[in-house]
This record gives C-alpha cells, sequence and structure tokens, in this order.
C-alpha cells in the first residue's frame, strides 16, 4: 500500500537569510500567482484529506485477495491529489515564497525591515501584503506594516 501521508518540510530559519527577499511591492506584485497556487493547493488538500478519510473506510472491505475496486480508485486519487499539491509547493518554493499552513492559506515573503531579516506574511483572503513578523515569532506575532492602516 502506498503510504498516503503529506508531509511539507519547512526551511531552517538560517536557510531565510540564503533566499530571495521581497520588498513589500515585490510581494504584492507578486501575490496575484501567489493567491492562485495558494487557492489551489488549499482546495486540494482538503479534496486529499476526504479521499484519504473515504480510502481508510473502503480498505476495511479489501484483501490482498479480493481488492475493493472503490479503495484502489480513492487510493489512487488520493496519491494524485498529493502530487499535485507537492507540485503546488515547489511552485510556491521556486518563487522564493514559503508556505506555512493548509488551514489559512497562510505564506511569508522573506524580507527586511529597517535592515534586519523579517517575513512579510499573506493569508488566503487578504487582498494584499499588510503584516510582517519576526523569522520566529510566526503568525501570533504579526503586525502591521510601517505605514499601513489595518482595519
Amino acid at each position: 500500500m502506498t503510504n498516503l501521508d503529506l508531509t511539507i518540510a519547512h526551511l531552517p530559519h538560517t536557510l531565510l537569510r540564503m533566499r530571495r527577499t521581497f520588498t513589500v511591492d515585490e510581494a504584492n506584485r507578486m501575490l496575484p500567482l501567489v493567491r492562485r497556487i495558494v487557492s489551489d493547493a488549499v482546495r486540494d488538500y482538503w479534496r486529499w484529506q476526504d479521499a484519504v478519510r473515504e480510502f481508510e473506510v473502503a480498505a476495511l472491505r479489501s484483501s490482498p485477495e479480493k481488492p475493493d475496486e472503490i479503495a484502489e480508485r480513492l487510493q489512487g486519487e488520493a496519491t494524485r491529489l498529493a502530487e499535485e499539491i507537492d507540485g503546488y509547493m515547489g511552485e510556491l518554493s521556486e518563487l522564493g515564497v514559503l508556505f506555512k499552513g493548509f488551514d489559512t492559506g497562510l505564506v511569508d515573503f522573506p524580507g527586511e525591515i529597517e535592515g534586519r531579516p523579517v517575513l512579510l506574511c499573506w493569508q488566503l483572503g487578504e487582498e494584499d501584503v499588510r503584516f510582517w513578523h519576526e523569522e520566529n515569532a510566526g503568525f501570533i506575532g504579526r503586525q502591521p506594516l510601517p505605514g499601513i492602516q489595518v482595519s
């Protein structure tokens, strides 16, 4: 049986400094493409979750002597979706964007504020990049970008 676990590797923070850095304007110019990729990744992640759950139920009816057709189809679907999701993650990585979560479609753009490395933070549903946080602060440490009014 194929392992259906989907794992997303995160780059160590020390590698962030070696990666491309974005200005807020550059991140916002790239946002239409990033938004489309993240939307597809989040959509397919939830489809993958459903396919895995359905596969697990169908697999209970399956045996080596009598494979269940539905279980085999669902296993194939889950594997296909996992490969597509992996492709989306590769696209974001090639762009230099750090994907942080399927639940909110959270991404970070490595950047700088006042000469120090930070992460420019955006999540699916937001109009543009308006927040930042320290590399080790995470989402909970999000702050509005200087000069940006957030309602």
